[in-house]
């Protein structure tokens, strides 16, 4: 107990920094699930250069879009060529989110598309043009049964592009790899598509009242997992252990926010299910403490509160160490080596992982000391300024 000042002395610079963080950005940085807009994710065939993207993206009136640049390894921070292109509309509906999405995709075409030859471009060519094309003008004569065989193939082509080529492929000629494609067939791809230097990978739309409905619903699921905890905390042991604990628990959920603030991680619904996990982990830490206490409370009855509660936390210590290492070393591998769709929800547990396990014994074990303390104080005042009572 003696070392819990400097817990609370950390636990006050990193909600300090964290706040100020938020105040100063004026919010959480909200992702697409939560804000409502476009968002189109974009790969390229070498590194696109962000000014000049931006610049064309003026041209089309998005100039407020918001770009970022993915890597694939948080190790090497390498570029993957790949981008995600965020255009918010707070008062918009379905019509002008397809036109936000029209305007950006016309903007890379004014950009890097395929102006020489007039050829549709095959990284962007959908099933059914492929099929289309095949069956038109039938490279492998098949005649009355072109219809099936060139939906089989075109299906195995456009596999390939987007699951072996990430939705890219270089050269037509590439495709000879794929089973069933022949020299007649590439020829014919050839005569009818051009390469280009950029995909669409995917697309998201989500309307600004479904976000904002969202960001409420978030609110209120943790808010509400917090109450249930303490409804149960306070039954199995005693309300000042539900309070302490779900404290403990909120300060471990606004740290990992302000970490989010200050480094520019977006919040969206996978990050949500990241915190929920988190607060799940870190209660079942802290229960395992306040267990111990309410256990050595029987057993040594003449020990003093404090040094009660700190054996408590030498005993559960190896264990609380042992199980938060062994997780923390997993989720880190998962942000290390993840790629970015799972970068933010991984970086949510691996802040959440050491910041919960300090906090069992940190922040929530003290509290339960400080207000036992003030409880005994409040009750020896309380004893001591009443009058002596006169024997009968």
């Amino acid at each position: 107990m003696a070392k819990a000042k400097y817990f609370y002395a950390l636990s006050a610079i990193l909600l300090l920094a964290g706040g100020f963080s938020i105040w100063h950005k004026g919010g959480l940085y909200y992702g697409i699930d939560f804000k409502g807009g476009t968002n189109v994710d974009v790969r390229f065939a070498k590194a696109p250069d962000v000014d000049q993207l931006r610049k064309s993206l003026s041209t089309q009136g998005l100039g407020g879009a918001e770009i970022q640049a993915i890597s694939d390894n948080a190790i090497s921070g390498q570029s993957s060529n790949e981008v995600l292109i965020f255009v918010e509309q707070k008062n918009a509906d379905d019509q002008d989110l397809d036109a936000s999405k029209a305007r950006v995709i016309s903007a890379l075409n004014a950009t890097y598309g395929i102006t020489d030859s007039g050829k549709p471009d095959f990284n962007l060519v959908p099933l059914g043009s492929l099929v289309t094309t095949l069956t038109q003008k039938d490279p492998l004569n098949l005649g009355a049964t072109a219809g099936d065989r060139y939906a089989q193939l075109a299906k195995k082509i456009l596999d390939y592009r987007d699951k072996n080529a990430n939705g890219l492929v270089g050269s037509l000629s590439d495709l000879s790899q794929v089973d069933g494609v022949t020299a007649a067939v590439i020829s014919t791809l050839k005569d009818s598509y051009s390469v280009g230097p950029f995909t669409i990978r995917n697309t998201e739309i989500v309307g600004p009242k479904v976000g904002a409905e969202l960001r409420s619903q978030a609110m209120w699921v943790t808010l509400l997992a917090l109450g249930g905890m303490l409804l149960y905390i306070a039954f199995r042991f005693e309300w000042v252990f539900g309070a302490a604990a779900v404290l403990a628990v909120f300060h471990d959920v606004l740290i990992t926010l302000g970490f989010f603030s200050l480094l520019h991680y977006e919040i969206s619904l996978t990050v949500i299910a990241a915190l929920l996990t988190l607060v799940g982990y870190s209660m079942n830490d802290t229960i395992v403490i306040f267990d111990r206490i309410r256990e050595n409370r029987r057993l040594l009855r003449k020990e003093e509160f404090a040094e009660l509660v700190n054996k408590s936390i030498n005993q559960t210590l190896s264990r609380t160490i042992l199980t938060s290492g062994l997780t923390f070393l997993t989720v880190l591998v998962l942000f290390l080596m993840g790629g970015q769709v799972l970068r933010a929800f991984s970086f949510a547990l691996v802040v959440g992982i050491v910041v919960g396990t300090y906090s069992s014994f940190g922040i929530a074990a003290p509290l339960i000391v400080f207000w036992h303390r003030w409880r005994d104080k409040s009750e020896a005042a309380g004893t001591g300024s009443q009058p002596a009572r006169k024997p009968a």
